[in-house]
């Protein structure tokens, strides 16, 4: 399974970015693709997610609100459509998978697949 960030970029606080997440070779049934960040110095945190089966999401509370994710399962892409963002919201961008059911507050052990990360820098 191949997965593949992009999007990220340089944006003013208070704008926006569209992440693309484009996911290759799985053979599953069901999958949760989920986003993570990694600012320098800090772990990797869990923002969103979405499943395959039922739809479900998740949203960090540092997200909610101003973070969209949505899923193309024709195309085998996952969105993350970031609305007014905060300099706080600067760090690596990665997206993940795992064949299971239910999105959910998972953490990045969970996850099976990574894609490479793409850099959100949100500054003046």
């Amino acid at each position: 399974v191949q997965l593949q960030a992009s999007g990220g970029g340089l944006v003013q606080p208070g704008g926006s970015l569209r992440l693309s997440c484009v996911i290759s070779g799985s053979t599953w049934d069901y999958d949760v693709i989920g986003w993570f960040r990694q600012a320098p110095g800090k772990e990797r945190e869990g923002i969103s997610c979405i499943s395959t089966d039922d739809g479900s999401t998740f949203y960090a509370d540092s997200v909610k609100g101003r973070f969209t994710i949505s899923r193309n399962n024709a195309r085998n892409t996952v969105s993350l459509q970031m609305n007014r963002l905060k300099p706080e919201d600067t760090a690596v961008y990665y997206c993940a998978t795992v064949p299971l059911y239910y999105c959910s507050d998972y953490g990045p052990y969970k996850y099976d697949y990574w894609g490479q990360g793409t850099l959100v820098t949100v500054s003046s």
